[in-house]
């Protein structure tokens, strides 16, 4: 296969494919992706939620696109697209997806506000690692996840930069099981197509934003058996494929 064979399978794994509804709030989780804001912003004017919170420091993937702050410059987006300002509540401090959740949920219990649903809106090949960082750190909120919808060619051409793109995908999913496995994020199945893809493109080179000291991936959940152990292997080196 192709990289773009293989980067498609990630992609459409990242996927949750849930189904669209009104929830209390929105939680729009900072990136280097603008067009969070703006899918915020037009599920806002379909009445999907009465707020929206935008949660996001800087990254180093992020500061020079949002030098002022991701959640800042999310909400002027959301602003000049219609959203009151009066609708937007900034949560400025977050460095990663777990501050995201965590830093959002104790600024709207000092504001009284108290969701038990919320709709997290983020870059299409965060959703997953964002729900199983939801579920891990704030069981009791009944989530459903969203994105702008765009296929993985219109994906880069909007954010005009295939490598960065493929890296990144690549790294969002080794989070998925490097996360559970340090106890930040639930487990999720991962089938055996995804594993070969995701070492196909570790191979290729597309490692700037893998987890360098990650533990092996034993804990993960395959569709196709145990995890085989990476014993004796750098832990630059993805894990095993899952046995058959």
């Amino acid at each position: 296969m192709s990289v773009m064979d293989d980067a498609q399978i990630l992609w459409d794994y990242h996927q949750m494919h849930h189904e669209p509804r009104n929830t209390d709030v929105a939680i729009g989780l900072g990136s280097h992706d603008i067009g969070v804001a703006e899918h915020a912003a037009h599920l806002y004017h379909q009445g999907r939620f009465p707020l929206i919170v935008f949660t996001g420091a800087n990254a180093p993937t992020t500061v020079e696109t949002f030098p002022r702050g991701e959640a800042v410059h999310y909400a002027e987006r959301a602003e000049k697209l219609g959203v009151p300002d009066t609708a937007i509540v900034l949560e400025e401090h977050a460095r990663n997806t777990g501050e995201n959740f965590t830093m959002t949920r104790a600024l709207l219990d000092r504001e009284g506000i108290h969701p038990t649903s919320a709709t997290i809106i983020s870059r299409p090949y965060q959703q997953r690692r964002a729900y199983a960082t939801c579920r891990k750190l704030w069981p009791e909120l009944d989530v459903i996840c969203s994105s702008r919808p765009q296929s993985l060619s219109d994906y880069i051409t909007s954010i005009g930069d295939q490598d960065k793109v493929l890296t990144m995908l690549v790294g969002d999913t080794q989070r998925i099981w490097v996360y559970a496995e340090q106890g930040f994020a639930t487990p999720q199945t991962v089938p055996r197509r995804v594993w070969d893809a995701y070492q196909s493109l570790v191979a290729t080179g597309f490692t700037s934003r893998i987890v360098r000291e990650a533990p092996d991936a034993s804990n993960a959940s395959a569709e196709q058996g145990p995890m085989g152990r990476a014993a004796g292997r750098s832990r630059t080196n993805p894990p095993e494929a899952p046995g058959i």
